[in-house]
């Protein structure tokens, strides 16, 4: 599952591209992989990660030729552990309260990213680093995925989205007895759970190839419906399907649309606009 690590000084090929000295960016056709490249830390999310974080999903997002986004990681043992608590050992209150907007702003990167986004989680996946899958549609694990959020067990709570999101995920009384009682969940369980959509031999080859079958589909329809589907969550019925109705109406005049109509007519690969 390892991903080879670049440094900064190594040169990056013309589908790739660096973000500060901690997130790599490659380019697979449509599909755009955010590597998380603090090897030697496990992805612990320090400050000058979280800027990287935050640079490259704004990147991301401006990108109309992205069609999926999917999250890994270089290291052989973690997706991401979370928050840097030796860089936070350092912090003065002040400095504390200084550094959230810049945290908050990687986590949210993630989960305002406009197309649909795919985690791949090997190895453990704890705080921080669950609620950054978490940002995402779809989880794919692995035989070797742990998740938890055990911010309780240090004094804090979830701060990435993680008592929101997880919520949804598993419903709220799940939610709060795995926050409550900072329990780490293995691959098999957290499968049956809900916490990991699918598990793989290899999780970033099958998010990968599930980011190229989703990336075949008409780019203005994905994101439209990520919309829909994002934003009715939480609605009763009637607002939800104006939430839907909204989302249609910005593909059905779409050139996406004109040319999904035709292909299927003229018995061929449809050639997205994505306009």
């Amino acid at each position: 599952m390892s991903v080879p690590s670049s440094s900064p000084s190594e040169p990056l090929s013309e589908q790739s591209q660096r973000y500060g000295d901690f997130v790599l960016v490659r380019r697979h056709g449509h599909v755009a992989e955010l590597v998380l490249d603090r090897p030697e830390a496990m992805n612990a999310v320090s400050t000058g990660m979280a800027l990287a974080i935050a640079e490259a999903c704004a990147a991301l997002a401006a990108d109309p030729g992205v069609r999926v986004t999917v999250l890994t990681s270089s290291n052989d043992r973690a997706f991401c552990v979370g928050a840097d608590l030796k860089e936070r050992n350092s912090f003065s209150d002040a400095d504390l309260l200084r550094q959230r907007p810049t945290s908050r702003a990687a986590y949210t990167g993630v989960l305002e990213l406009p197309m649909p986004a795919v985690a791949a989680v090997h190895g453990y996946a704890l705080g921080g680093g669950f609620e950054l899958a978490l940002a995402c549609d779809v989880i794919v694990g692995d035989a070797t995925a742990v998740v938890a959020l055990p911010e309780v067990a240090v004094g804090v709570i979830p701060g990435g989205g993680g008592t929101q999101l997880l919520p949804r995920r598993v419903g709220a009384a799940r939610a709060a007895e795995l926050v409550f009682s900072a329990r780490r969940v293995a691959a098999q369980e957290a499968r049956e759970l809900g916490l990991v959509d699918e598990l793989a031999d290899d999780a970033r080859t099958a998010a990968l190839a599930l980011a190229g079958r989703i990336a075949a589909n008409s780019p203005v329809g994905l994101r439209a419906a990520k919309r829909a589907l994002r934003l009715g969550q939480g609605l009763d019925l009637r607002a939800g399907l104006e939430v839907e109705d909204a989302a249609w109406r910005a593909v059905a005049f779409s050139g996406d649309r004109a040319e999904g109509v035709a292909a299927f007519n003229e018995k061929r690969k449809p050639q997205w606009p994505g306009e």
